[in-house]
């Protein structure tokens, strides 16, 4: 009974392992917009067997990442108004909890936001040279001051939503005075916190957001594409 019982959890672990890898290779563009899922292509790519990546496909179904096509999937492409209202979302989420992270965060949360964004300075065209950098300081920063929040469910709310948030693809849509100020913004928002002033804080995260998504509305064309080269969603290095 005991080695039955075992049997099943390893096989929920690789099902979620399977599930976790395939979500992440497609939010950070490993696999691109309207790519085709073969099975066993993908088995043969996380070793695994096809059932748990069948499962997995079926699951990021529901999560809206893939959509069924002929004898398959593919990778889901999202619209315009679904671009606008992630954003919108994401901007209510993310200004409360940077508020909430003024009011809360522990002294030592405070000086590990702030040391996220001291010493941060732009590059000429590290848009296009440290893409990859720039998505996991950017990672860094905002989970951070989502983490400090002290609020549970908000921080549930808002990793349910952040995978359609940031990668290379969009951090190459910033120019250099883009990309300055939301380096800028980040620093606002971690000085309001370490103030801790939640009103600052609120405002600023809520303004990062805005212009992260008037970034992504200029600089994609005709129609922006959520999931692109970087995956994930049109959010910016301002995300």
């Amino acid at each position: 009974m005991a080695a039955e019982d075992e049997r099943t959890e390893n096989r929920g672990s690789l099902a979620e392992r399977t599930y976790e890898n395939l979500r992440f290779a497609i939010v950070r563009g490993e696999l691109r917009p309207n790519e085709r899922l073969i099975e066993v292509d993908l088995a043969e790519r996380f070793q695994v067997s096809r059932t748990p990546v069948r499962e997995s496909l079926q699951r990021l179904a529901v999560d809206g990442l893939v959509v069924p096509a002929r004898r398959g999937w593919v990778v889901r492409e999202l619209a315009l108004d679904e671009i606008r209202e992630i954003y919108e979302v994401r901007e209510a989420l993310e200004g409360r909890a940077a508020a909430l992270a003024a009011e809360r965060a522990t002294a030592e949360e405070r000086e590990s936001i702030l040391g996220l964004v001291a010493h941060r300075h732009v590059s000429p065209g590290e848009n296009r040279t440290g893409g990859a950098k720039m998505v996991y300081d950017n990672d860094a920063f905002h989970t951070a001051v989502i983490n400090a929040c002290g609020n549970r469910r908000l921080v549930g709310q808002i990793e349910r939503n952040v995978d359609y948030y940031y990668n290379v693809q969009v951090a190459s849509l910033y120019n250099d005075a883009e990309l300055a100020t939301s380096l800028r913004q980040h620093s606002e928002i971690a000085q309001a916190i370490m103030d801790g002033d939640p009103e600052t804080a609120e405002s600023t995260m809520r303004r990062h957001i805005q212009d992260a998504l008037a970034v992504i509305l200029e600089h994609s064309s005709p129609a922006p594409r959520l999931f692109d080269e970087g995956g994930s969603s049109l959010a910016g290095p301002a995300s």
